[in-house]
């Protein structure tokens, strides 16, 4: 797996997944009298890419779920729309929001309203999947970088308790006062983070402030931090994502 890398004048976060894959892709989704197994009820997995990245280039992520209790997930890779982006010269690339400097670090400066605006479209994402009959317990939100970032907010700030929520090498992106529109069936929701500790782009230390902050908002983080990783994401942090989900997912009432 290799990544882009950033480098002035023009810096963007760019996920590729550079690895080669053979797929064979079959359909996902099942008839309409189809009868899902007990065992294997209907789940929900939203993918947030980083900034300047698209949806598309990281669906390779999927083929890595081969536990056959992945068989009625249902993946979505959306794509942000095109913003000037503070911290690249005002340079218009895919962003979720605005990113003031790089690196990112735990006391940088944020874009609430922007991000508060991405929000209400993920959570727009997760009500369609909801009222298509997804149990909210198999609905998970993951995400990369700055699309880590919104995941975590997504989560927080969504009304009802998810499956959960997986933060690879993001940030906190607001302050203390937006846990005042937390709910408490928002508290329930289990969140995974993973950063590496030799990441420059979003500093190892704004990832390790993600816990405590999470901690007084009477939330539960697993953290995890991986030696030598840069600003990416490894076959071995999903993997454990993988796991982490698999363990968490409700069969069939």
């Amino acid at each position: 797996m290799k990544f882009a890398s950033l480098l002035k004048p023009f810096l963007v976060l760019v996920i590729t997944f550079g690895f080669t894959i053979f797929l064979l892709f079959e359909p996902t989704t099942n008839p309409p009298s189809t009868k899902r197994s007990d065992a294997m009820a209907r789940s929900f997995i939203l993918w947030l890419h980083g900034l300047g990245d698209s949806g598309p280039a990281n669906e390779p992520i999927k083929t890595l779920f081969t536990s056959p209790q992945f068989k009625n997930t249902k993946w979505s890779f959306p794509s942000a729309p095109s913003n000037p982006v503070t911290c690249n010269y005002g340079a218009v690339m895919p962003s979720w929001f605005d990113i003031h400097e790089i690196p990112v670090t735990a006391s940088s400066p944020n874009d609430e309203s922007g991000l508060l605006k991405a929000v209400k479209n993920v959570h727009a994402v997760i009500d369609k999947e909801i009222d298509a009959g997804t149990n909210p317990n198999n609905v998970f939100i993951c995400g990369f970088s700055q699309g880590g970032a919104l995941t975590l907010a997504s989560v927080l700030l969504y009304p009802k308790t998810l499956g959960g929520g997986a933060v690879f090498s993001g940030w906190v992106p607001f302050n203390s006062s937006i846990l005042e529109q937390q709910t408490p069936e928002a508290k329930k929701t289990p969140i995974l983070w993973s950063h590496g500790m030799a990441d420059r782009t979003v500093l190892f230390e704004a990832g390790q402030a993600g816990p405590p902050f999470l901690e007084r908002a009477g939330m539960t983080c697993e953290f995890k931090a991986y030696p030598g990783l840069a600003h990416s994401i490894n076959n071995e942090e999903l993997k454990n994502l993988e796991t982490w989900i698999k363990t968490r997912l409700q069969g069939s009432s």
